[in-house]
């Protein structure tokens, strides 16, 4: 039995992925920049056994059935091509973060995926095929394979992988995140995506996302929070108005979401120096430097509805770890 077992960190984007160019080949509409997140993690582990009639799957303790396994197994199916291998495997996968309530648990949970599932298949991927692998699964699940800092652009199957722009160590950048909601969301980003094209404001975002992306490399460059918060902001808006307007409509926010939006603004107005951005969910990202992450979580904490606060600063690549899961 071969095994083994990965662990990856999602990861939050400054300027949005949003809408597919290739539905096959998960090629986005546009280029997309984040960073990993430290402080919420998946571990994984695949092993492809020998007899084995069929794949089994289990996420967080419980057997994975619908979609969900879908998704997994067809990503195995991928992966045994690549290796010429036709063993079914038994995967199993933890997350210590809620899924589905946009904190970008596809982008963790495929990438860990990808990497255990090509070593224990024999296969010893580059950063660029295995970030390759991971979008075809989950297109954010590519931006989780480098470390720190990523951008992922490209038009082709061949070039459309995340690049790291900056090590973890490069800036200690930091996402207070507030949870609002535990609740899987009804309509998950792999369906969202397809709904983008039908708002009649996707356009005019994706014209707009050529000048945003150069400033917002720019201010991670320059370890800028005031220019990368104000773009990611801007962006995030940008990116939930097209979901507000396509058909059908998904209007993820919930009342604590806009409350701990506009409290982030009337805080910057009292000097403290945090900016919000938002996946396809109701929960909000808000960025600050190191030195604030503590006064702006208990700030936080405070505000009605809030559930929990998670802490994160810049998160490594997705790795391989001596333990395992089975």
């Amino acid at each position: 039995m071969n095994k083994a077992t990965a662990v990856a960190n999602p990861n939050i984007a400054f300027v949005k992925y949003w809408g597919k160019a290739d539905e096959a080949l998960n090629l986005p509409a546009n280029p997309s920049l984040s960073m990993n997140l430290a402080g919420l993690t998946t571990v994984t582990t695949v092993a492809f056994r020998a007899g084995q009639t069929s794949d089994m799957v289990t996420i967080d303790g419980q057997s994975a059935a619908g979609e969900a396994r879908e998704r997994v197994v067809a990503h195995l199916d991928r992966v045994r091509a690549l290796a010429g291998i036709g063993e079914r495997a038994w995967v199993a996968s933890r997350s210590d973060f809620p899924a589905g309530t946009g904190l970008a648990s596809s982008s963790s949970a495929f990438a860990a995926l990808s990497l255990a599932a090509s070593r224990a298949a024999g296969l010893a991927l580059d950063e660029p095929a295995l970030s390759r692998l991971a979008r075809l699964a989950s297109g954010s699940a590519c931006r989780s394979v480098p470390a720190g800092f990523s951008l992922w652009q490209g038009d082709t199957d061949r070039d459309s992988y995340a690049r790291q722009v900056a090590s973890p160590s490069h800036w200690a950048l930091y996402d207070v995140v507030a949870v609002v909601s535990r609740e899987h969301k009804a309509v998950g980003s792999h369906a969202g995506h397809a709904l983008a094209s039908t708002s009649p404001l996707h356009r005019a975002r994706l014209d707009a996302v050529p000048g945003l992306l150069p400033a917002v490399r720019a201010a991670i460059e320059d370890r800028d929070l005031a220019a990368l918060g104000g773009a990611a902001e801007r962006d995030a808006l940008a990116m939930h108005s097209v979901m507000m307007t396509s058909q059908p409509s998904l209007l993820y926010w919930l009342p604590p979401t806009l409350a701990v939006m506009q409290a982030l603004r009337a805080w910057r107005q009292e000097g403290l120096a945090a900016y919000f951005t938002l996946d396809a969910g109701p929960n909000v990202h808000c960025l600050c430097e190191a030195r604030d992450a503590g006064v702006l979580s208990e700030r936080i904490w405070n505000l009605p509805g809030v559930l929990d606060v998670l802490v994160s600063g810049p998160g490594e690549g997705v790795r391989l770890v001596e333990y395992h899961l089975f």
